[in-house]
């Protein structure tokens, strides 16, 4: 197994103590959202760190392929829905619950559409990320941050990662479609 796939596990390996921060938080225990936040940003430099590796040193892998998604997903799913669901969080870390409907509903869609290609095409077909597809994650990720740190910036960037999911998802619909023609 090579590093960048070692770092797509870690990644996988840190969301449970992302988690666990969020849900053992309370205010006394306010140290706990910025060990959160530390482990956050690891997993976001890492996930910075495995493509490029993956890239410059031709470490990519089918099980890169499939572990670099997951691990993000992971990583990014968990952490909006844990700030959505846990009632202990203060409101101002607390996230709307049509925000990570709209994130879950691109990706459900999203895994439907390559399993319909699979069955139509009879292979895992080649949609790739593209960069609309690659900013929606940074601004995914980018909510997390601005929600511990109790920035005032939360709706804005909640907005722009709202219409970056959206286009991105449209965008992917649309690239499936040509697939499929």
């Amino acid at each position: 197994m090579n590093l960048a796939n070692q770092l797509s596990l870690f990644r996988i390996l840190l969301v449970p103590g992302i988690i666990a921060c969020l849900v053992y938080y309370h205010p006394e225990r306010d140290g706990l959202r910025y060990v959160a936040l530390g482990l956050f940003t690891v997993a976001m430099v890492s996930d910075a760190l495995d493509g490029l590796l993956a890239r410059s040193q031709h470490q990519q892998s089918q099980l890169g392929a499939l572990l670099d998604p997951i691990a993000d997903k992971l990583l990014i799913l968990s952490t909006l829905i844990s700030c959505s669901v846990i009632h202990g969080l203060p409101p101002w870390m607390r996230l709307p619950a049509w925000f990570n409907l709209v994130v879950i509903s691109r990706d459900a869609i999203l895994i439907a559409g390559s399993i319909i290609l699979f069955f139509v095409q009879g292979r895992w077909s080649g949609i790739q990320p593209n960069w609309l597809g690659k900013c929606t994650t940074v601004a995914q990720m980018s909510v997390i941050p601005t929600l511990l740190l109790g920035l005032p910036v939360k709706s804005p960037i909640i907005g722009l990662a709202t219409c970056l999911t959206v286009l991105s998802g449209i965008g992917y619909i649309r690239q499936g479609i040509r697939l499929l023609g």
